[in-house]
């Protein structure tokens, strides 16, 4: 192909590479949470703050208001910008021939026509046919899940598949397959999204993601409060303006108690919690692409997880050794390291040439003899004194027919050869000669007179963290099912060695016979899926969402996107995984390590506890900001709350405070429970009504301290400053008893959380300005604090703590989770 043809196609189709994820704009983001309804309820205050002509009080609410976009943007950014940085910075490189001449382009340059040459270590650009072939053979792992190289072949253009499948035509080469052993030349019939990558890439486009779990609840709670918290705001407006006749003053104090009653803190602490979430299970080597995701993950119920690369380590290793005799383990290896090549890029290769313990040393190699079509085989002369000796290695009924072994042994090797193919491994037949001279040596592996030497299997060993994490799997009620391309024995010695069930074992070919009715009822129920098809694994994948489970999928190919997307969380391996996988996926693993699943997990567990106690603590703070709003409109006292002392409270003080609870430990039970039941509230009835308990003791005690004080004749600025410190004392008190489950007083002052304490120092701080700083506290109408006030605040929010954590006793095992 000459370049000017290429540079034509190039325009014509497109570039060689996948389309990516669509984004959310930081504008459409602003606009999203601009929608919401404490934004409008601020701007409202802001405006008739400054229709007042107080611009100080208006410009603050304004700013607060724009506090919860400016987050929520930093967010997005942050999470992008993190996806950016893992992804590949450059496509692969291609190696073809234009105009007579070869040339290293860059893969996303390849054309349809394109000659592509084909080596050891190569990444395959695009889908090919093969028109020149020696000794060629290719990981297709990616697409596939089979961990074994695929031998290839030439065929002819002529009558080829129009759109062949992995598998099906060993004279077609695949984009992202990876070429281990021998060489190549193909013609490009297509590439980017006409590819099988493509293909499957563009199917994830059809695929609906799972809406996140705990935003949907968070946001149906928000808007449940909302309208509750407007009709009673619009109600007492209304009687307010009516009875008084001061329809200023109504709007506002309507306007404080809508904000009062409206949690919009809950998604603003969804995303504290995503962004200081997302930081620290990056330090435990796994990246969130969806903040919701962690949550999720801790509700697991069934982990999908596919076995090449994921539960093994995808290269391969020396499992068993059966040497004839008068040979040992150590002469036998050695033997199978001679027939190798000397720098092997092959997983097999590489795994013999590590397990011999003997180096090959400086011997001379004489004559390499090649696996041929007709003959699964090769070995390696080398020089031996005088003479020369060939080492040679293959599938065990190849070497067998070399050595013209007696029949009664030839069948003893066969079952031994069996029983290692049983157990999963990948069995290789060794065999030796010893030949009188170098310069005659034989022409082909049949006339050198072989003598078998034994027998060597080969696995894809298990990953040595697969067993401690399967177990912390079964005691945390996860039931893994291990999906893959692979053979069936292959995946049931696997599941052996790792702990996990290895019964009932389900094949692809079996599950494409069944209704959709027969699938869900077969697969379901499968410990093992074995040589499964990509659209068998997102079929699974809905199987089992349909039935009630929260799934979780891990993997890295390409064949493992479309169930990745699908999957309530999908678990990319970020290593070794493809661009694709990880698309799909809303977890990525930095390090391909199944152990950090668990560790996901398990801080999923930990943070969906911490967002039930932060949650909680916010209904029981609305009660008492709502009362103390309610209570002097209602009876025509001196007001407490205003517009700007909520905005205050509900976007400072309560977000700062929920990073305290982010920060709390680990329940002592936290892998030892089932998952949460999936249609799980966030806010069990019986916690959400605990929560509201809490919250009227707090409202009780600081209406009395209010009460009290009115009563004595204060005047009304320092009236609303000992009732707002006593208020923010409470709200404290809150937090300390929402710290634990359990009822300790004990444990929630003194359970260790660093963060708290920087926390309360934050809160004291805040207090301490509004008060202490004229500007400010003219800005707040706080007026005539002193030291006794400061006092009564700490007596009213102990009072909260001893009552709640007594009550916490008398309703132990009722609270719910």
């Amino acid at each position: 192909m000459s370049a000017a043809e290429a540079a034509a196609r190039l325009r014509r189709d497109g570039p060689n590479a996948l389309r990516g994820a669509a984004r959310r704009s930081l504008l459409r983001v602003a606009l999203d949470v601009a929608r919401e309804p404490m934004f409008a309820l601020l701007l409202g205050a802001g405006g008739l703050y400054l229709a007042l002509g107080d611009l100080a009080e208006a410009l603050l609410l304004l700013a607060f208001s724009f506090l919860s976009v400016g987050i929520a943007v930093a967010q997005e950014a942050r999470t992008e910008r993190a996806l950016d940085a893992l992804r590949d910075l450059s496509s692969p490189r291609a190696l073809v021939v234009r105009d007579g001449v070869r040339q290293r382009i860059a893969g996303r340059d390849v054309v349809q026509g394109d000659l592509l040459l084909l080596a050891e270590g190569d990444r395959v650009p695009a889908d090919a046919r093969l028109v020149a072939a020696e000794e060629l053979e290719i990981d297709e792992s990616l697409l596939t899940g089979e961990s074994l190289p695929v031998g290839k072949r030439a065929g002819g253009l002529d009558n080829a598949p129009a759109s062949p499948r992995p598998g099906e035509d060993a004279a077609a080469v695949f984009s992202g397959s990876l070429v281990v052993r021998g060489t190549g030349e193909a013609i490009v019939h297509a590439t980017g999204a006409r590819t099988e990558l493509g293909r499957i890439g563009t199917a994830l486009g059809a695929i609906e993601r799972e809406p996140p779990r705990l935003r949907a609840q968070t946001m149906a709670m928000v808007r449940s409060f909302a309208v509750l918290g407007l009709l009673a705001s619009l109600l007492l407006a209304l009687l307010y303006g009516l009875l008084r006749g001061d329809w200023l003053q109504a709007a506002l104090g309507g306007i404080a108690l809508a904000m009062a009653m409206l949690p919009e803190e809950f998604p603003l602490v969804l995303t504290v919690f995503a962004v200081m979430g997302a930081r620290r299970i990056a330090r435990a080597g796994v990246l969130l692409r969806q903040a919701a995701a962690l949550q999720t993950l801790g509700a697991t119920t069934v982990l999908c997880t596919d076995k090449t690369g994921t539960l093994t380590r995808n290269r391969m290793a020396v499992a068993a050794v059966l040497p004839d005799p008068p040979l040992d383990e150590a002469a036998l290896l050695r033997l199978a390291a001679e027939a190798c090549e000397d720098a092997p890029f092959d997983a097999m290769e590489l795994a013999l040439r590590e397990a011999a313990t003997a180096a090959v040393g400086d011997a001379v190699a004489l004559r390499h003899y090649g696996l041929r079509p007709d003959l699964p085989a090769m070995g390696r002369a080398w020089a031996a004194g005088d003479g020369a000796r060939l080492a040679a290695k293959g599938a065990p009924e190849a070497i067998l027919r070399l050595c013209r072994v007696p029949p009664e042994q030839a069948a003893r090797i066969a079952a031994a050869a069996a029983e290692l193919a049983g157990q999963g491994l990948r069995v290789l037949g060794i065999a030796e000669a010893g030949l009188p001279g170098r310069k005659v040596l034989p022409v082909r592996l049949e006339e050198a007179g072989l003598g078998f030497r034994g027998l060597i299997g080969l696995a894809d060993p298990l990953r040595p963290q697969v067993p401690e994490a399967a177990a912390e799997c079964r005691a945390a009620g996860i039931r893994v099912v291990i999906v893959t391309g692979d053979h069936p024995d292959t995946a049931r010695a696997i599941a052996a060695q790792a702990g996990l069930d290895t019964t009932p074992v389900v094949t692809g070919a079996e599950l494409a016979r069944l209704d959709a009715a027969g699938f869900a009822a077969r697969a379901t129920r499968a410990a093992i899926l074995a040589r499964v098809l990509p659209e068998q694994k997102l079929q699974l994948v809905q199987a089992l969402k349909a039935a009630g489970a929260v799934v979780a999928m891990t993997g890295d190919g390409v064949n493992d996107a479309p169930a990745l997307k699908a999957a309530h969380v999908g678990v990319a391996m970020g290593a070794r995984g493809t661009d694709v996988a990880r698309e799909a996926a809303a977890v990525v693993l930095l390090e391909d390590d199944f152990g950090a699943i668990l560790r996901a997990i398990r801080l999923g567990r930990r943070i969906f506890d911490n967002l039930r106690k932060a949650m909680g603590y916010i209904v029981a703070l609305h009660v008492p900001i709502a009362g103390m709003a309610f209570l002097p409109l209602a009876f025509g006292l001196p007001a407490v709350l205003g517009p700007l002392h909520i905005a205050f409270l509900e976007l400072v003080v309560d977000p700062v405070c929920s990073l305290a609870f982010e920060a709390e430990p680990e329940e002592a039970d936290v892998m030892r429970r089932p998952p949460e039941d999936p249609q799980a509230r966030l806010l069990p009835p019986a916690l959400l009504g605990w929560s509201l308990v809490q919250g009227l003791v707090a409202f009780a005690t600081t209406g009395g301290v209010y009460l009290w004080a009115w009563r004595a004749g204060l005047p009304p600025e320092v009236l609303r400053s000992i009732a707002f410190t006593a208020l923010v004392a409470a709200l404290v008190a809150l937090i300390l008893v929402n710290r634990a489950f359990g009822a300790s007083p004990r444990e929630a002052l003194a359970r260790p959380n660093p963060v708290l304490l920087a926390v309360l120092g934050t809160v004291a701080a805040l207090l301490a300005f509004v008060l202490a700083v004229p500007p400010a506290a003219a800005l707040f109408r706080l007026d005539g604090f002193a030291a006794w006030h400061a006092g009564l605040a700490l007596a009213n929010g102990a009072a909260v703590l001893l009552l709640l954590e007594a009550a916490k006793r008398l309703l132990r095992g009722r609270l719910g989770r």
